[in-house]
């Protein structure tokens, strides 16, 4: 951990001094900041909605990588030797440890449709490359309430911020892509999975916070893994536009170990 180059895994103080001491790329920097701002600052006199998240970045919690193409097979089997580290390593870091994942911002802005796309090609390409199989007690139908992404033998839940949010700044990123992985072995140790009166009381105080912050309503597709009726793989990243958004799951997810005929995107 914490390597020199952009695409090693970094805790949050390293991070922080090579930023500022310009020994990363700019864009990293950039990235850096946007987190950082929209994690701690405030909008409409709001704090940003997950209070674990803002409680995890005051503390130093995280861990973070950069990650230098959306596209590029090499950069992204780079991405899973990084996750494969973090999940090695979060659980003696720290109780909310989640992997930050700033991408390179493309040299042309991208529509929603695009960061869509450029999402779920990282996690096919993600899958297509894992070494582990997928586990057993996780369906591969993306339709079952109780399917979620896994990397390394392990479900995570990864969330993302992106440029196109001009309303829902809660997920809003100027610079580009970011994907924050959280496995769900964390909320598990929280204590605050929907099964939990505890996850109960955190999801509303979330919601309410979510229409202070953003100053809409919640989006009707967030909701918790394993209820019927919600999909985990609509939150990964929300739409904006509906058309603009896929309406089945792009991913294709399949036991076959090792997976090469797995479908990219």
């Amino acid at each position: 951990m914490n390597e020199s180059g952009i695409q090693s895994l970094l805790d949050q103080e390293t991070l922080e001094r090579r930023v500022r001491r310009g020994e990363a790329p700019e864009w990293v920097g950039a990235h850096w900041e946007s987190f950082q701002d929209g994690l701690l600052g405030e909008r409409n006199d709001a704090p940003f909605p997950c209070y674990f998240g803002v409680e995890s970045v005051a503390a130093g919690e995280p861990l973070y990588t950069a990650v230098p193409s959306m596209r590029e097979a090499d950069a992204l089997i780079g991405l899973r030797d990084v996750i494969l580290e973090y999940l090695e390593r979060y659980e003696d870091h720290a109780d909310r440890a989640s992997l930050v994942t700033f991408f390179k911002p493309p040299a042309q802005p991208l529509t929603e449709r695009e960061y869509h796309d450029a999402l779920w090609h990282v996690l096919q390409t993600l899958h297509c490359h894992d070494p582990e199989p997928w586990p057993e007690d996780i369906p591969t139908d993306p339709d079952d309430p109780y399917w979620e992404f896994c990397l390394g033998g392990e479900p995570m839940f990864p969330t993302c911020r992106a440029p196109f949010y001009d309303q829902r700044k809660s997920r809003y990123c100027p610079i580009g892509l970011e994907i924050t992985f959280q496995p769900r072995a964390l909320f598990e140790a929280l204590g605050v999975t929907a099964d939990t009166d505890a996850g109960e009381r955190a999801r509303d105080i979330i919601q309410d916070r979510i229409e202070d912050y953003d100053g809409i309503c919640p989006h009707p597709d967030i909701g918790d893994w394993g209820v019927d009726g919600d999909r985990e793989w609509h939150q990964y990243m929300l739409s904006s536009d509906d058309e603009r958004a896929p309406s089945t799951c792009p991913m294709t997810v399949t036991r076959t170990h090792p997976k090469p005929g797995a479908r990219l995107p």
